[in-house]
């Protein structure tokens, strides 16, 4: 019989797929027909949902927090975003580089100088341009960009990583619904969730592109002398999609991962220098400074509405951010689960709201009060005046004051542009996740939506509507909000479960073992020092002592009118039990390999570093249990599944009651 064809649109999800490019297709046709009108229209809208909507975001992410602190604290904490048995695919060093630099590397970089000055020179409450107001602008950006803004992404990535690598769903945003949706995921209101999803990373990537490349034009021009214009724009655009592009082609491993960790080499240079070429002890004092305020404000500011003297304000910053990272949600929390299997749920919440934001806020209290200390000490208005004309040249303005500015200034528009070229690679990984049937999609996907994107911001840069989808970026936050708190439900419910079947594991009553021959104390003691074994010693030990228990089981609940099936699996032996509408019951036995204690090793074998050694390890649905069951005999294998199987039915017990 001839193999089936494959052919070059295989792994796409056409629902998804499909809808996206044509939803945003006309999106952009609605923008070029009429730019001015339909900016006006946004803008209006956008307004109205702030105005309305205000206290609901506000609410929402103070939940999100407290959600993921509580979680963290409890004892779900200690469930791994994957098996029992798995471990992280990468170093902490490397996962911090990648979360971090696709969540707000850019971000950092473009309104590290500006924010500060912007909220001194209009800040929320008091006069302008006084030392209250420089420890208020401090104070605000640190909120704006600390532990709410990492909630929010740490959400997302907590619940996808979850039910993707620990229960086997697609790691797609659909896939948190299961809880409450069931298969009804893998049906049109999974694909809706998706393709909502895919349009809102879309948005948000061409948006940051689009106006991310002033930045970059801004640092040419102060180092060539490189026209300020659309086209040099253009062409920077398509730059930055065709390095993101090559980075797509090598993969998340070589490409992603290796620039993510030369991005936050070069940052901690940059900052380094900004650093000493600074007041470095005022910078000292006044990020520590800033930082007891920001903890010692966190709960006021987190629910202020300026509900009895209205300014505008909020509305026009707090709510924006907010607004802003729901709408990135999708991209970066999805990029964060992908490179956090094997994690706990409590190092994950650790990880990524406290590490990230440490980073943030060092960031944030060397670049903006090495600002503000050139204007307030050293007279330097006219980095106010550059930042209120155009906050691109923000960073720009402001190196030009300190030593070695040519140099310092280069690497800043390196850091850019690697910045772009990460958030550009990394939500085309992601948009390709989404709309594929799999994760190992051809490279034509992945590289279609970098130049996608590319094509999107280009069309919009030339017809003026950036602002347009800027406002259609934050107003998608709006209905996601209602999806991320439908997510928070499922997790909980998913979670729960998770941890009871964990508590019942360890607290249930076990039936004392009755072996029916039992072994003498030596006999005991030879088994359990046993030499190691070849990989073939125990896959033959498992294919004829556990098949053999496992044949005895089968007949035995057969019996009792149980569906109990045996079978094959990679090195070892499954076994089933089938309860129909409750959780199965799973045990097998697997070859793994494992580390031999040196003192069991003959000198061969010790002076052999390529040695292997094996053990046939039990695995649960949960995962590998991490004890070893080579040389049982059946009696002790049969004794060892009973007690396994009435641990189960007694955390089925406490579900059902």
């Amino acid at each position: 019989m001839p193999s089936k064809q494959h052919t070059w649109f295989d792994n796409v999800n056409p629902r998804v797929f499909l809808s996206t490019v044509c939803i945003i297709t006309i999106f952009i046709a609605l923008i070029l027909v009429n730019p001015s009108k339909f900016e006006l229209f946004a803008k209006d809208l956008n307004q109205w949902i702030i105005q309305s909507f205000s206290w609901f975001y506000v609410l929402a992410v103070a939940l999100f927090l407290i959600f993921l602190v509580f979680l963290a604290c409890s004892a779900i904490g200690k469930i791994k975003l994957g098996p029992d048995h798995s471990l992280p695919e990468y170093s902490n060093g490397s996962w911090f580089a990648m979360l971090f630099t696709a969540g707000m590397g850019i971000g950092l970089m473009f309104f590290g100088v500006a924010e500060p000055i912007m909220h001194y020179v209009r800040p929320p409450q008091g006069e302008p341009e006084t030392i209250m107001a420089a420890q208020q602008a401090m104070r605000v950006t640190f909120f704006h960009w600390g532990l709410h803004a990492w909630a929010i992404y740490a959400l997302v990535g907590l619940a996808l990583a979850y039910f993707s690598f620990r229960h086997n769903l697609p790691l797609k945003i659909r896939s948190a619904l299961y809880p409450l949706i069931g298969k009804k995921i893998y049906g049109p209101i999974g694909d809706s969730v998706d393709t909502f999803a895919t349009i809102g990373t879309i948005f948000g990537i061409a948006t940051t592109l689009g106006f991310g490349v002033t930045q970059i034009n801004s640092g040419l021009n102060y180092l060539f002398g490189w026209e300020q214009s659309i086209n040099t724009q253009l062409i920077l655009i398509i730059v930055v999609s065709l390095m993101a592009s090559l980075s797509v082609a090598f993969g998340l491993d070589k490409g992603i991962k290796r620039l993510s960790e030369l991005n936050l080499i070069l940052a901690v240079l940059l900052l380094v220098f900004v650093f000493f070429s600074s007041s470095s002890v005022y910078i000292l004092q006044t990020t520590i400074q800033n930082t007891g305020q920001y903890i010692s404000n966190l709960f006021s500011m987190t629910f202020n509405l300026e509900a009895y003297h209205p300014t505008g304000w909020v509305g026009g910053w707090t709510i924006m951010y907010w607004a802003w990272w729901i709408s990135w949600s999708p991209f970066v929390g999805m990029f964060i689960a992908r490179v956090s299997r094997g994690r706990t749920i409590r190092e994950f919440i650790v990880g990524v709201l406290l590490i990230p934001t440490g980073f943030t806020l060092i960031w944030m209290g060397v670049m903006g009060n090495a600002a503000l200390h050139s204007v307030i000490q050293k007279g330097q208005t006219g980095l106010i005046t550059a930042v209120q004309q155009d906050s691109s040249v923000a960073l720009f303005e402001f190196l030009t004051h300190l030593p070695f500015a040519a140099v310092s200034s280069i690497l800043a528009t390196v850091l850019v542009i690697l910045f772009f070229v990460t958030s550009a690679d990394s939500g085309s990984l992601v948009i390709d996740y989404l709309t594929a049937k799999e994760e190992n999609s051809p490279l034509w996907q992945r590289v279609f939506w970098t130049a996608f994107i590319a094509l999107l911001s280009i069309l919009l840069l030339k017809a003026g509507g950036l602002a347009a989808l800027q406002s259609a970026t934050i107003m998608s936050a709006l209905p996601f909000t209602f999806i991320l708190l439908l997510i928070c439900w499922g997790l909980i419910r998913a979670l729960r479960l998770d941890s009871t079947k964990m508590q019942a594991l360890q607290d249930a009553r076990i039936t004392p073992r009755a072996v029916k021959n039992p072994r003498s104390w030596q006999q005991r003691l030879g088994l359990i020092m046993h030499y190691p074994h070849s990989q073939e010693e125990v896959e033959g030990f498992i294919q004829q002592h556990v098949q053999q228990a496992f044949q005895s089981i089968q007949v035995e609940l057969q019996r009792r009118d149980l569906e109990v099936e045996i079978s094959e699996v990679e090195h070892g032996l499954k076994l089933k039990v089938d309860h129909h509408n409750e959780i199965n019951f799973v045990y097998q036995v697997i070859s793994t390999e494992t580390v031999a204690p040196s003192f069991m090793l003959n000198e061969e074998e010790q002076q052999t570093e390529t040695a292997q050694f094996y053990q046939a390890e039990v695995f649960l649905k949960e995962g590998g249990q991490n004890y070893d069951v080579m040389d049982w005999t059946k009696e002790d294998l049969l004794q060892d599944i009973i007690d396994q199987y009435e641990r189960h039915l007694h955390f089925l017990n406490i579900v059902r009651s």
